[in-house]
């Protein structure tokens, strides 16, 4: 692969249109586009890990995103300039890479449904344990990947909302540029392929992404393509963002105590800068705050050492031959505090009551919804079928003929909820929450 095909401004369902009347990048006009559209917006009422905040601030999809962004900017700017170094400035736009970076970091989450990874795990346990699994034989005997239901994926699904041309929308979703799209896909091949608990690609998207791949010049190897190369870095960012912040936002729960958050992040720091950071902690009394300038220091540790494994392996990337992320390359201390503090966050954060509530609602709440609006959608003369097929948006194919249509059309209206919505339409179609008479 070629950084000069890699970095393509191509727009999605734009190929024969190109608009140069902006000072704006493409690059930088994918970051706007995706920022102030409605899916980025509903983020801010969906579950990141612990419960939507009341008293105390945790962090949401929304604010999740953002700071992802924030981290794969400065991950690609420190990895544009050095690639400008080695190949020159005008081999490939290497400076937008951070533009890039930050966009597709954006984009990211958009795809996952309410409540958090749970949200995910719902849906594939309707599909393998609940009244779901008695829609295989229809999706499987019209051709259907039934796989695309049974292990279904956000990553995915952020494909799809960002390319599928919705019913009243325009061709190629949301238009972006083919580089940011492709540095969106953690999982480049299909549900189909053997062992694909995680994947990139919906059947009906599986033409585009192979488009996409084609035209940047993304290698094929075994019936799948390999990663564009800046997946590494969103990767990254979000690695060290959640891990990180999903221990500052435990602190602020008091599921950790100050002295377990300040002894998992002072594992990060040695030597001189080690010995600093404790002078400036006792500088800093408050305990929130001394949290929030270590893991200020922690993130740009790891911005720069992502960066340097990234760099490293450049090579082994282009020919599609590096495995794995890498943050698990990543040299000590650094990757011996964080793989503590994943292993924390598993034990102490993860398998909390709070974590744990969220994922049992979402379990009950996805399978009554899924239930009822599939019952609707295969039988929409039906009187109650009626009523509760107006609450679908007019973008949704309600229509659909096929089985695997019908289901998809019913994924893409709950996949969009807030978590708020869900379980306010859940409530409603329940007789919970009725309106005064």
């Amino acid at each position: 692969m070629n950084w000069h095909q890699l970095l393509s401004d191509k727009r999605l369902g734009m190929e024969d249109y190109h608009d140069r009347k902006h000072d704006r990048t493409d690059f930088q006009r994918d970051y706007d586009r995706l920022i102030f559209s409605a899916p980025f917006r509903r983020m801010q009422n969906k579950t990141q890990v612990f419960p939507l905040p009341g008293s105390i601030f945790v962090h949401n999809r929304l604010t999740h995103s953002l700071e992802v962004s924030c981290v794969g900017r400065s991950l690609g700017a420190s990895v544009g300039r050095a690639l400008a170094d080695k190949y020159g400035s005008t081999a490939a736009p290497f400076s937008e890479i951070a533009s890039i970076v930050s966009a597709a970091c954006l984009a990211h989450d958009m795809g996952n449904p309410p409540f958090g990874h749970s949200g995910e795990r719902a849906i594939q346990a309707y599909f393998s344990e609940g009244n779901g699994a008695k829609l295989k034989e229809a999706v499987e005997g019209e051709g259907g990947r039934w796989e695309d239901f049974l292990n279904f994926e956000g990553n995915a699904n952020t494909l799809r909302l960002l390319t599928h041309r919705f019913i009243g929308r325009r061709k190629g979703g949301f238009a972006l540029t083919y580089a940011t799209l492709a540095s969106i896909v953690k999982y480049p091949w299909a549900s189909s392929m053997a062992s694909a608990k995680k994947f990139g690609f919906f059947q009906t998207e599986e033409d585009t992404s192979r488009k996409i791949a084609d035209e940047l010049g993304i290698i094929e190897r075994n019936n799948c393509y390999v990663r564009h190369p800046l997946v590494y870095l969103v990767e990254a960012a979000d690695d060290i963002c959640y891990q990180i912040m999903d221990i500052e936002d435990a602190h602020k729960l008091r599921l950790l105590t100050d002295d377990n958050a300040v002894d998992l992040f002072l594992g990060f720091f040695e030597g001189d800068r080690l010995r600093h950071t404790k002078e400036t902690m006792h500088i800093v009394s408050d305990s929130n705050e001394q949290i929030a300038y270590l893991r200020s220091g922690i993130i740009g540790s790891l911005v720069d050492e992502c960066a340097r494994v990234f760099l490293q392996y450049e090579e082994d990337i282009l020919e599609g031959r590096f495995d794995g992320s890498i943050i698990r390359r990543i040299s000590n201390p650094l990757q011996s505090a964080y793989e503590r503090c994943s292993k924390i966050a598993h034990e102490k954060i993860y398998a909390s009551k709070e974590v744990v509530d969220i994922e049992l609602a979402g379990y009950h709440i996805f399978s009554h919804l899924i239930d009822k609006l599939t019952e609707a959608i295969n039988a929409p003369t039906h009187a109650y079928s009626g009523l509760l097929l107006r609450r679908i948006p007019e973008q949704y194919d309600i229509r659909a003929e096929s089985a695997y249509g019908k289901i998809q059309c019913v994924l893409d209206y709950i996949s969009g909820m807030t978590d708020v919505y869900a379980l306010d339409l859940y409530r409603k179609i329940t007789g919970m929450s009725l309106p005064a008479v």
